[in-house]
């Protein structure tokens, strides 16, 4: 998780995951969506899915961007964000 306040005009927060396949890249963004919407009654705006291997979930200060690996790689949203202070990294 990257603490964007200061640097974005736009959010707050990124949350930055990684799925090993399409399947649990559409399971992952329906369990946050739901949950997010059921604990907070807020609706997300989606983007993507599985099958792109990039879902973005924005619940406005919060951004969830789920990606395959090789997208990831790709995009390396961790280093174009490297003046953000990491809140949370887990392996």
């Amino acid at each position: 998780m990257l603490d964007l306040r200061g640097l974005s005009d736009f959010t707050d927060f990124f949350v930055i995951a990684t799925a090993s396949s399409d399947r649990l890249l559409d399971s992952l963004s329906t369990f946050i969506k739901e949950e997010i919407k059921k604990q907070h009654r807020y609706n997300a705006s989606v983007e993507g899915s599985g099958q792109t291997g990039w879902v973005i979930l924005d619940f406005g200060y919060v951004v969830v961007h789920l990606f395959s690996a090789a997208l990831r790689e790709f995009y390396d949203l961790e280093n174009l964000w490297q003046n953000a202070k990491i809140v949370l990294s887990v392996q």
